[in-house]
């Protein structure tokens, strides 16, 4: 089958285990208890040849050298047709910077994420005559890559965390989050690595597709305040826990959806950990817990 996703990161921003984080995960990480986990981001390809990649994180050079349809097939040639931006956070916008060496492909975003980049000057090391910038509106398709059309469409979510005011916004809905409906084969896939809430609407998006991957970012809402990490829930964070009355597990229990993904995972999540209760009952609802180099047919 063709139409395929590579996952090139499972864990959410800071990866695991995270630089400057001693909690039980990044610990049995660093001893290689557990498996380490790059910066969230998806490759793509609807013909097997062709590659997207959706979010450029700060691990994207490590990620393309361990994944081997993405190495070059030429002195200075790749199979990479487009990189497709979700949001402006900086774990899904910074690896731009690594991909600045006069390599030609197209940037797909919406006129919101455009406008962030455009109005930071070091993205100008993305040469316009090589790098072409794509703005994509809402619910219109585009094609990323030979034989793969991506369809935007906005999620509950909120700014970067770089652009926050006083008062934050956490459930907006906009050009600043979106989820990606992609189709190739004449199936469908979707990604939304970041949502703070499964709308009725999104509910109908959903329901009846072939694979989801889903934001997995925490277990619970109050997992890094209980860890003693943060004075911040996952709500305030723009992001909906997978467990609980309101979290993923329960809200996509009643739809059909034939393969389900966890991506962007935090570092204290504890399904990270192969051998955790949580985990086990995580996959005893249906889900797949993602991790790099995962490949999955769509």
């Amino acid at each position: 089958m063709a139409f395929r996703a590579h996952i090139l990161g499972a864990a959410a921003g800071g990866g695991l285990p995270q630089w400057n984080c001693g909690c039980e995960n990044c610990n049995l990480a660093r001893a290689g208890t557990i498996p380490p986990q790059t910066q969230s981001s998806l490759a793509v390809t609807g013909n097997g040849t062709d590659w997207a990649i959706l979010n450029a994180s700060p691990d994207i050079r490590q990620q393309m050298a361990s994944a081997a349809p993405l190495h070059p097939t030429d002195l200075r040639e790749l199979p990479l047709s487009s990189v497709l931006l979700t949001n402006g956070d900086i774990d899904h916008v910074a690896g731009l910077l690594t991909l600045r060496e006069v390599q030609p492909f197209d940037l797909f975003a919406t006129r919101g994420i455009h406008e962030v980049i455009a109005g930071n000057p070091i993205f100008g090391a993305l040469r316009p005559d090589v790098v072409t910038r794509r703005e994509v509106a809402l619910d219109t398709p585009a094609e990323i890559a030979p034989g793969l059309t991506a369809t935007l469409f906005a999620v509950p979510g909120k700014v970067p965390l770089y652009l926050e005011g006083e008062t934050v916004e956490t459930e907006m809905l906009g050009e600043q989050t979106v989820g990606v409906e992609l189709r190739a084969e004449g199936r469908t896939a979707y990604y939304i690595p970041g949502c703070a809430t499964l709308t009725d609407d999104l509910r109908a998006r959903l329901d009846g597709a072939t694979t989801v991957f889903f934001d997995g970012t925490l277990w619970t809402d109050d997992e890094m305040v209980r860890a003693g990490l943060g004075q911040k829930t996952g709500k305030r964070m723009g992001h909906m826990s997978m467990n609980g009355p309101d979290g993923s597990i329960a809200a996509f229990a009643d739809l059909d959806v034939a393969t389900r993904v966890f991506v962007h995972m935090n570092n204290t999540n504890p399904v990270l950990r192969p051998d955790s209760a949580e985990r086990s009952e995580a996959e005893a609802a249906g889900w797949i817990i993602g991790q790099d180099g995962m490949e999955i047919a769509l």
